[in-house]
């Protein structure tokens, strides 16, 4: 197999990843706003983080349904 070939499987599974990189960032970063340590408002921090474990734990499995049904 070449590296040319295309696996719609791999492919999903490192967008899945990616989504899930994405939000660790951003709850990091929204962290780092409750902390004090960027001067942003607090409820920037709050929307952040919350922004944050939803790409974690609930985009991916959107995107796993959206997947699995064809669409």
């Amino acid at each position: 197999m070449g590296e040319t070939d295309h696996d719609p499987a791999k492919a999903r599974f490192l967008t899945i990843q990616a989504v899930r990189l994405s939000g660790v960032v951003t709850a990091v970063l929204g962290a780092l706003v409750l902390g004090g340590i960027l001067p942003l408002p607090e409820i920037a921090g709050y929307i952040l983080v919350a922004m944050g474990v939803a790409e974690i734990f609930i985009l991916p499995i959107v995107l796993a349904k959206r997947w699995r049904s064809g669409q």
